[in-house]
């Protein structure tokens, strides 16, 4: 019995000796720039050093010293800048036959493709992208996947369905009544509607809201820059967002739509 308390005692300490020892700073790179263009308005500087810690640049500027033991990557040939920004994407789609992708691929090939296109965006040099609304949550999944290092791509801000109205952009219009698709909707009509579907995206991952003022040119329906949401629904697109800590981007074409969306609020207007 004494034995066995003696071995429970030893193991506790180890395991608290081991919870107490301090993790391994991270490894140090250092980078050698040819040219590196700092972001600051300044000319390039040339012959720079950009030393990083984790995911962190520590330094950077002309004749840094480097740390020994650091990893040094060569780029004295090239020039250098920082992570591009695109504030405006759809990383798990690319646009191609309208008809193809809509009755002949489903969400799943979607899902299938989307790390090659993040990786595509990582390699052009967009470190970070806001991704302006995706199908069945797949820009969550991608973002996640990213965000735990399963596959390479930039950091994402997504928004997740966009918010539409019925006969609207973000519709399924154009086609027989009876053809429907079982999947999530991103169709609220109203303010009880519009309040609902937005918190179903912000339980679901979403980063910021995306919604659809106007009409646009990759659909069925043909108001292409007509508004598609009155005053009222916009007002509370922006309102509803806000309360969970939400931004939100207005698809807009048509003035009077733009105008409408800039009334209620929104961050951004694209297009």
């Amino acid at each position: 019995m004494k034995r066995a308390l003696w071995s429970l005692a030893g193991l506790a300490l180890a395991l608290l000796s081991l919870a107490a020892a301090p993790e391994p700073a991270p490894k140090i790179i250092a980078v050698r720039a040819g040219r590196l263009i700092d972001g600051q308005g300044g000319p390039p500087v040339r012959d720079a050093v950009i030393l990083i810690q984790g995911d962190r640049v520590t330094a950077a500027g002309p004749g840094l010293a480097i740390p020994a033991g650091a990893e040094v990557i060569d780029l004295s040939k090239k020039t250098v800048l920082p992570g591009l920004i695109d504030c405006h994407t759809h990383l798990t789609q690319q646009s191609g036959d309208y008809y193809e992708d809509l009755f002949r691929r489903s969400p799943i090939d979607q899902a299938i493709v989307a790390p090659v296109y993040a990786r595509r965006t990582l390699e052009a040099g967009f470190t970070t992208v806001r991704d302006v609304g995706a199908a069945e949550f797949i820009d969550v999944a991608l973002r996640n996947a990213i965000n735990r290092g399963d596959v390479p791509g930039p950091r994402m801000l997504v928004a997740t369905l966009a918010v539409g109205s019925t006969g609207g952009h973000n519709d399924l219009s154009g086609f027989s009544p009876y053809l429907r698709f079982d999947r999530f909707s991103g169709v609220a009509d109203g303010p009880a509607e519009i309040r609902k579907l937005i918190r179903l995206e912000v339980k679901n991952g979403a980063d910021w809201i995306k919604v659809m003022a106007t009409g646009g040119v990759l659909s069925e329906e043909e108001s292409v820059g007509g508004p598609q949401y009155s005053q009222e629904e916009l007002d509370t697109v922006v309102s509803e967002a806000a309360m969970w800590g939400k931004k939100v981007a207005a698809h807009a074409h048509g003035t009077e739509g733009i105008k409408r969306a800039a009334r209620a609020g929104v961050a951004s207007i694209e297009h």
